[in-house]
């Protein structure tokens, strides 16, 4: 039997969670409790428990601190975390910690036992196990949901022995001949923004909330687990299974699957889609065919008319014919020549006309998408060290193999560098990217080739901190520098986290503070000082910006000890 704490500092929740939770029969005979952290750890290191159920916001030691304690001198211990935050420090750190499962409260007892089973499940398979190998990975791998992801991950890339342990497969239901598998490849389309808008930026977490989402849409008799692809920024991989039924059963549950975890990525993140299906269902060992097709499938879907489920075509018909290649490298002496010129209108138009030209062909893929972004990033980079541009070093990465458009250039590649996202979902979006990286080449020639050679976006920030009291205009940077508006607002934005009109206004409040803080100057004169001609609309600036009008603010100040 195994034994079980639960660190909470509310009683009345460590009580719910005792009269819940149904121990016996995940086979824990014992269940201790700590009302904090520090409490925890002091039974930790006495009982010596398997499994810990934590309460993220505690007094003395919170949940936190626990797990960063736990991740360093407990790395064998299961942990699931409960909470009423859905914060995101919690949730990295939980990431982090290779927890077992995140339950908000208030917990009810199908996700609380759910967790349970999943814990007990991977003890039951380290003690089974004979072999000491086998022993270690799992310790290695102490979250359920990693441990299955690694199997699904080799079964895909057909790297799993399956002569090693009978404990693996039975982790994932494949022990029992009449389960049948099959995968659902879902495309994320707005990956960059919503990472950004969401997560923070960090993909990897955005990643672990969409593939939670298909736990969430879990139905009976029908498993669904979610992983992201590794070698694809971009795909979440749905493995599903069932026993029983026939093939064809599988392939149209999966579908209607497929559509639900669709609308509520996009329902809860905003996230858009396209999802392959591979078909009716194989055994375990078909896994990967059926992911390859799948994945085609998704690949396979119209920019044109993004249908919201591709069905994998038969594998007689998958052929690289059916998407026949789409290169610039025709138009690349047109676009050189705008590009040398300095000019990203020519650049810009360079693209639409050749893009004209895919518009009339009818359909165009998101993997012929893919290669022609991929081609025209490589060109550019190469006609990039040909001219000595500074961004050479950057724009040409982004190659390697078969997905690399989707694997090398997203995130922090080439386009990153350029402070372009790889995001689209349609065509008119992708003509939009194109357009702008042909853009961001031509203006880096125009300032690299220009009588003002180097350019320091920190000069835009001195010289805002030395002349705040002028009428500051961007247009005074893009003729001095040859950049266009957009691309100028972009890189002080990405080096300083200001726009530039809001840093003069934060300079200029700045300064209005320390100037309040003088009583022998009038706030008409403080106006003036900071460039204001009105000091009506000095008072309602440092109002919006600061809370207080500016005589608040300096009888504020006066009145402090």
């Amino acid at each position: 039997m195994y034994k079980a704490l639960i660190i909470d500092d509310e009683e009345p929740t460590r009580e719910a969670i005792r009269i819940l939770g149904d121990w016996p029969r995940h086979g824990i005979g014992e269940v201790l409790e700590a009302a904090d952290g520090k409490e925890g750890l002091a039974l930790l290191e006495r009982e010596r428990p398997d499994l810990v159920l934590v309460d993220m916001k505690m007094p003395v030691m919170d949940g936190l601190a626990f797990l960063q304690v736990v991740e360093r001198d407990y790395p064998d211990l299961f942990t699931i975390v409960i909470s009423g935050y859905n914060d995101f420090d919690y949730t990295r750190q939980a990431i982090r910690s290779r927890v077992v499962d995140y339950l908000l409260k208030p917990v009810n007892r199908g996700d609380l036992n759910q967790a349970l089973a999943k814990a007990a499940g991977v003890l039951d398979a380290r003690r089974d196990s004979k072999r000491d190998h086998i022993d270690r990975d799992i310790a290695l791998n102490m979250s359920l949901p990693k441990l299955k992801e690694n199997i699904y991950l080799s079964l895909l890339a057909r790297t799993f022995r399956a002569g090693s342990s009978e404990a693996y497969l039975r982790l994932i239901g494949a022990d029992d001949p009449g389960t049948r598998f099959g995968v659902t490849v879902l495309r994320l389309l707005n990956l960059n923004a919503v990472a950004a808008g969401r997560f923070k930026g960090e993909t990897a977490l955005l990643h672990y909330a969409a593939a939670n989402v298909v736990g969430e849409f879990a139905e009976a008799g029908f498993q669904s687990f979610g992983l992201a692809n590794p070698k694809r920024d971009r795909e979440l991989i749905v493995i599903h299974s069932m026993t029983g039924g026939y093939p064809e059963d599988l392939a149209f549950r999966a579908a209607h699957f497929a559509r639900k975890i669709a609308q509520g990525l996009s329902d809860l993140f905003g996230i858009r889609t396209v999802a392959g299906l591979s078909g009716p269902g194989v055994a375990v060992g078909g896994l990967a065919d059926a992911y390859g097709a799948a994945s085609e499938a998704a690949d396979d879907a119209d920019l044109f008319r993004r249908d919201a489920l591709q069905p994998a075509p038969p594998a007689a018909e998958r052929k690289e014919a059916s998407a026949p290649a789409v290169s610039f490298a025709a138009r690349m002496p047109q676009l050189r020549a705008a590009i040398e010129a300095g000019s990203a209108a020519q650049a810009r138009t360079v693209a639409q006309q050749f893009l004209a030209g895919v518009r009339e062909r009818g359909r165009f893929s998101f993997k012929q998408a893919d290669r022609l972004l991929e081609e025209l990033i490589f060109l550019l980079g190469e006609l990039a060290l040909e001219l000595g541009l500074p961004a050479a070093g950057a724009a040409s990465g982004g190659s390697g193999g078969d997905g690399g458009a989707a694997a090398g250039i997203r995130g922090d590649g080439a386009l990153g560098a350029l402070g372009l996202s790889a995001d689209y979902a349609g065509f008119d979006e992708y003509e939009a990217l194109l357009c702008g990286l042909c853009e961001r080449y031509a203006e880096l020639a125009r300032a690299s080739l220009s009588p003002e050679r180097v350019f320091d976006v920190g000069e835009i920030k001195r010289y805002i901190e030395q002349h705040y009291f002028e009428d500051i205009k961007i247009s005074m940077f893009t003729e001095r520098y040859f950049l266009s508006r957009e691309y100028l607002m972009k890189l002080f934005k990405q080096q300083y986290g200001f726009g530039i009109h809001e840093y003069v206004q934060k300079v200029r409040m700045d300064k209005a503070k320390a100037l309040l803080d003088r009583p022998e100057l009038k706030i008409q004169e403080i106006s003036e000082m900071l460039g204001f001609k009105d000091k009506n609309y000095f008072s309602k600036a440092f109002r919006n910006y600061v809370g207080l009008s500016p005589s608040e603010y300096r009888a504020q100040g006066t009145e402090a000890p």
